[in-house]
């Protein structure tokens, strides 16, 4: 039997998956596998409405790459593409999952282990947290695009031809990240913002993040065009209605908890 290498706990519509592959988090075949296959089984369920994302410990979210097993190379005709296709998929699971995703950033997140961290949709770290592209030293490329949509031009460009790493607090000054917090105060920051995420519509949820997913890469005019269709689409729903019903009578809504 495999070990766990990413564990899941489910409470109160909350989803927690950690990374537990001491003691880096090196990303392994194995790993990326437990790791895809945990966020499409989250996708399903109808119980959950926000995920967070952390790691074991406090001093590495996930250092990457599994470079001893890159090392060794890969041994039959077609290994190579296969390999790049699941690094892809270990971000496209999380930015394709059809509820929010908070990363809680425990410690450093490096190469393909700060791609997991950019596939969310909210960021939360540690003081002790450190963002960065070792690529350049160890023989890989990857990560530019990612690092590029979130980082100020010249410190991605900085950050992917030196290797350079920045701070949890100097992400928090660069506006990249929603806070910076004490270690022992980082999951309870996460798990306040979920618990507020979770007490909202699920269709609601899923349609918010089908927007920014979708409004991202399009022009003003088509992107506004988009959300007005999915806000046409959403207000045929019971939970649509509910919403504005207990705002007039001021009450608390009462969702339903369908897909």
């Amino acid at each position: 039997m495999e070990p766990l290498l990413i564990k899941r706990e489910i409470a109160d519509h909350i989803a927690v998956v950690t990374l537990n592959n001491p003691p880096v988090n090196a990303q392994s075949r194995e790993f990326m596998e437990q790791l895809i296959r945990c966020f499409d089984e989250i996708n399903e369920m109808p119980d959950v409405r926000v995920v967070v994302l952390t790691a074991e410990g406090q001093k590495v979210f996930s250092a990457g790459a599994d470079i001893k097993a890159r090392l060794h190379g890969h041994a039959s005709p077609g290994d190579t593409y296969a390999h790049a296709r699941r690094v892809r998929e270990t971000s496209n699971c999380i930015m394709e999952l059809n509820k929010p995703v908070i990363a809680a950033i425990n410690g450093a997140a490096l190469g393909a282990g700060l791609g997991l961290m950019l596939a969310c949709d909210i960021y939360i770290v540690s003081e002790n947290a450190q963002i960065g592209l070792p690529e350049i030293d160890v023989g890989l490329m990857g990560g530019a695009r990612h690092t590029m949509r979130l980082m100020p031009h010249s410190i991605a460009r900085e950050m992917i031809l030196t290797g350079r790493r920045i701070s949890g607090a100097e992400l928090f000054r660069l506006g990249v990240v929603s806070a910076c917090v004490p270690p022992d105060e980082l999951m309870n920051t996460a798990m306040a913002m979920a618990r507020n995420i979770a007490r909202k519509s699920p269709a609601a949820l899923r349609f918010a993040k089908r927007a920014i997913n979708t409004v991202e890469t399009m022009n003003l005019r088509d992107g506004y065009r988009f959300e007005q269709n999915l806000t046409i689409e959403l207000s045929r729903h019971d939970d649509s209605r509910e919403a504005m019903k207990a705002f007039v009578e001021k009450r608390d809504p009462v969702f339903k908890d369908t897909l």
